[in-house]
């Protein structure tokens, strides 16, 4: 296994484990991998320091018996996936850093729910047999929006029906 500083167009820097230098290249190329952070599928290594052992072989370096093949995680379509890295080199986020994050976050839903109010339609939990009927061409397209079930959600998905969940911020009065 090996492991890959990689960033994505937005510079966000994550760590990913790989089979070999040959499952990254595959996997970048099908734009398999994404950023944690933004969810970006263009990836390139980002420059990082070599690791250079230090002395003889541990036994979990040392060579498999009986031939037995290396196991390895796949991902959707049967491309080797990367693996987790281990809880150590996940870097600690500092809380200033965090709670920065945490507010935008916040700030960006309160944009998308303000936006969505002002160009759709609200639906209320008529949201499921509203969007199938723009789906269906019974009415005229528009933006809606309103609530569904899990299971209405599910269903509309099985139909082929286009829609996005939103998380819904709770209105201020600031």
């Amino acid at each position: 296994m090996i492991l890959f500083v990689l960033k994505c167009t937005a510079d966000h820097r994550f760590e990913a484990w790989f089979r070999n230098g040959d499952a990254y290249e595959t996997q970048a190329a099908a734009r398999a991998i994404a950023c944690p952070v933004c969810g970006d599928t263009h990836i390139a290594k980002a420059p990082m320091a070599p690791r250079i052992a230090k002395g003889g072989r541990s036994k979990d370096d040392a060579p498999r018996e009986s031939g037995a093949p290396e196991a390895v995680p796949t991902a959707a379509g049967g491309a080797p996936a990367p693996a987790a890295p281990p809880a150590s080199a996940t870097p600690t986020v500092p809380a200033e850093v965090r709670e920065r994050f945490a507010a935008e976050v916040m700030r960006q839903l309160t944009e998308i729910r303000r936006t969505v109010e002002e160009s759709c339609d609200y639906v209320g939990d008529r949201f499921a047999e509203e969007a199938r009927r723009i789906h269906y061409g019974e009415t005229d397209p528009r933006g809606i929006y309103g609530e569904a079930t899990d299971k209405e959600a599910d269903e509309l998905k099985e139909e082929g029906v286009t829609f996005g969940r939103i998380p819904w911020l709770p209105r201020t009065n600031s």
